[in-house]
């Protein structure tokens, strides 16, 4: 049950887009909620061949971030979707960008980005696994 009508869960790739250097992560508000932060993320299209391109389109459409999956993070479930998250080592942004007029972007520590993350369960999941996670 909880696939929304799809007969199995939607397959979405989400970019986690590192500043390594200055330990921040970007985060984008969310369309639907524009009061919540979320990671560039969408879902994963034929097209894409591999997960990791998907999760590297969603960050330059939603967020314009240019850079390199260095990294597969993990996979989150929830009822209705699979996540897969992959580290973006940030090269450049883009001053416009195809979801610029619907989106607001911004750097935050780690801690941060969980905090903002917290309303959306499978996403603080996947960025508490990151490689700007404390040591455990």
């Amino acid at each position: 049950m909880g696939t929304k009508g799809r007969s199995s869960p939607r397959i979405v790739c989400c970019a986690i887009p590192i500043a390594r250097a200055a330990g921040k992560v970007l985060l984008i508000t969310s369309r639907k909620r524009p009061d919540n932060w979320v990671l560039p993320k969408g879902g994963w299209e034929a097209s894409d061949v591999r997960l990791e391109v998907a999760a590297s389109r969603e960050a330059l459409e939603e967020a314009g971030v240019r850079g390199t999956i260095t990294r597969y993070v993990t996979t989150q479930q929830s009822p209705s979707t699979i996540y897969h998250f992959y580290e973006l080592d940030v090269i450049s942004l883009d001053q416009d960008w195809l979801e610029s007029r619907e989106r607001r972007r911004e750097w935050v520590d780690y801690a941060e980005a969980v905090r903002r993350l917290e309303w959306k369960a499978e996403l603080a999941a996947g960025l508490r696994m990151c490689s700007l996670a404390p040591s455990r």
